[in-house]
C-alpha cells in the first residue's frame, strides 16, 4: 500500500511544509487544500482536520519565525507572509483554509493574485484596523506594555489557559516564549492598515465563527461575509475560536461545501 502518512518535503525559502497525500477515495479526487495557521500556532495543529479530508491532498506549513521556520525570524511586511504562501503553492491553485491571522494571509493572497485560490474558509480573521476593533483585544493593543517573551506567554495562557501552559515541558514553554517577536510582528503588521480588500475578493469564501467565540470576533466575521462579494457566514455552535482543534469534522464540512461552488 502507499504511504500516505503526512511528510515534510524541503520547504520554500527554509519554510517548513507539512504534505499528506489522500489516504483514501472520495468527492475530493487529491483536490489541493493548505492551511494557514494564527499567530503562535504551527502546521502541526492541522492533524485532526486532516484525518477530515482524507481524500484530499492536504498542505500545511509553519509560518515564518513559529516552530521549525522560527530560525527564519519575524516577518518584516505583510507582502512577505503572502510571498510565502505563494511559493508553498509553488502556482498549484488551492482551496485554503485559514485560521485566525491565517485567514488575513489567505484573504490578501486571493486578493492580490487571483486564480490561485480557488476557494476559501477563514475562521475568524482579526481585522484590527476597523474603527470599532476591541483596542483590549489580543489583535490590537492588549500585551503590548510586555517584553515579547512575556507577551508570547501571555497570550498562550490567554489561549490555552493557565493550567495546561503550565503542564507544558520547560523546553515547549521557552520555544513558545522565543516566538514573542514573532507575535508582536504579526500584530504590528496587522494594526497598522488593512491587509486585504474585501471587495476585490472574486472567489466563494465561507467565514467561519464560533457560538461561543468573542463578541468582536462574532461581529467582524458577520461583517466580512457580508462584505465579501461571494461571502457565506457559517456558525458551529458550542464552538470557539480554535474549530480546526475542537471541531474539525465541522470545518471539513465547510472546507467540501466551498470547494462544490468551483465545480
Amino acid at each position: 500500500m502507499p504511504d500516505t502518512s503526512p511528510r515534510e518535503p524541503a520547504g520554500p525559502g527554509g519554510l517548513r511544509v507539512i504534505r499528506r497525500e489522500p489516504m483514501a477515495d472520495g468527492p475530493a479526487a487529491g483536490r489541493l487544500v493548505v492551511c494557514v495557521h494564527g499567530a503562535m500556532d504551527r502546521a502541526t495543529s492541522f492533524t485532526r482536520l486532516m484525518t477530515k479530508l482524507p481524500d484530499w491532498t492536504v498542505v500545511a506549513y509553519d509560518r515564518r519565525g513559529y516552530g521549525h521556520s522560527a530560525h527564519l525570524g519575524p516577518p518584516e511586511t505583510f507582502d512577505q507572509q503572502v510571498e510565502d504562501l505563494l511559493s508553498v503553492l509553488d502556482d498549484q491553485p488551492a482551496v485554503a483554509f485559514g485560521h485566525s491571522l491565517g485567514g488575513d494571509v489567505v484573504l490578501a493572497t486571493a486578493s492580490r493574485h487571483p486564480g490561485l485560490i480557488t476557494a476559501a474558509v477563514v475562521w475568524e480573521p482579526p481585522q484590527p484596523w476597523l474603527s470599532w476593533w476591541p483596542s483590549e483585544s489580543a489583535a490590537r493593543a492588549a500585551g503590548s506594555e510586555l517584553e515579547p517573551e512575556e507577551r508570547a506567554e501571555w497570550f498562550m495562557r490567554r489561549m490555552v489557559g493557565d493550567r495546561i501552559w503550565e503542564r507544558l515541558p520547560p523546553a515547549t514553554r521557552e520555544q513558545r516564549r522565543s516566538e514573542g517577536p514573532t507575535l508582536s510582528a504579526d500584530i504590528g503588521l496587522l494594526s497598522r492598515a488593512a491587509v486585504f480588500d474585501p471587495h476585490r475578493i472574486r472567489i466563494p469564501v465561507i467565514v467561519g465563527r464560533g457560538g461561543d467565540s468573542r463578541p468582536h470576533q462574532r461581529r467582524s466575521a458577520r461583517e466580512l461575509a457580508a462584505s465579501l462579494p461571494h461571502g457565506q457566514l457559517a456558525e458551529i455552535d458550542g464552538c470557539g475560536h480554535g474549530a480546526h482543534l475542537s471541531h474539525p469534522g465541522e470545518v471539513a464540512a465547510l472546507l467540501a461545501r466551498v470547494a462544490a461552488l468551483t465545480c
